[in-house]
């Protein structure tokens, strides 16, 4: 398979993922599918926008851009045919490093909240109050806490669920992008395998 052909099918491949962070990001600022009553009620870490700025807006440009390679207008380049689609391949690189940084962000903060837990009317004894009681991370061992939380209902499993979701989704985006640095280099390094516009296949031909 021909480079930018490779780039392509990353770039179909992260969009969809990319519209997927972006809507779980938006559905954590909904605890438990409530309506939050106060933004003191929604857990942090919902406001460091992992999915939507991370792997969102900022998957969606490389995403784009691998798109675009395969049918990159390449010729005519320095009088070379093949030089204008090794520097394609070789600026898609640059975005793909901002793919990582951006999917590596939201893998980091997902994984930040699944250990923190979520912000809770917790119960205490005879007391209750909006906070965070899981910061020490016992409860994904310790599914008994989970009852002290009150509201929102089915909090815990909410926010397990979505920043889940967005940890696995970060992860594959990073090891897609990653991917196309190598693709990047090898098509920057060695060319299209397929001739730039048609170049290679007009050649046979005459």
């Amino acid at each position: 398979m021909c480079s930018g052909s490779f780039a392509k099918c990353l770039g179909i491949t992260l969009i969809p993922l990319a519209i997927l962070c972006v809507l779980c990001n938006i559905l954590l600022f909904f605890p438990g599918g409530l309506v939050a009553e106060d933004n003191n009620h929604i857990t942090e870490e919902v406001f460091y926008f992992g999915g939507i700025m991370g792997s969102g807006v900022m998957m969606i440009f490389p995403a784009l851009v691998f798109l675009g390679l395969k049918n990159n207008d390449c010729c005519g380049c320095c009088g070379n045919e093949s030089c204008g689609k090794r520097f394609a391949m070789f600026t898609s690189i640059i975005f793909a490093a901002v793919g990582v940084l951006g999917a590596g962000y939201s893998f980091i903060v997902s994984a930040v909240a699944i250990h923190n837990g979520p912000k809770c009317l917790y119960t205490n004894g005879t007391t209750e109050s909006w906070t965070n009681p899981f910061v020490n991370g016992d409860y994904l061992n310790n599914h008994t806490l989970w009852e002290g939380c009150r509201k929102p209902e089915g909090i815990v499993t909410w926010h397990l669920t979505l920043f889940s979701m967005l940890l696995v989704m970060g992860l594959l985006q990073v090891v897609l992008c990653a991917i196309q640095v190598i693709n990047g280099l090898i098509g920057a390094i060695c060319g299209d395998c397929c001739g730039c516009c048609g170049g290679g296949k007009r050649t046979l031909l005459y």
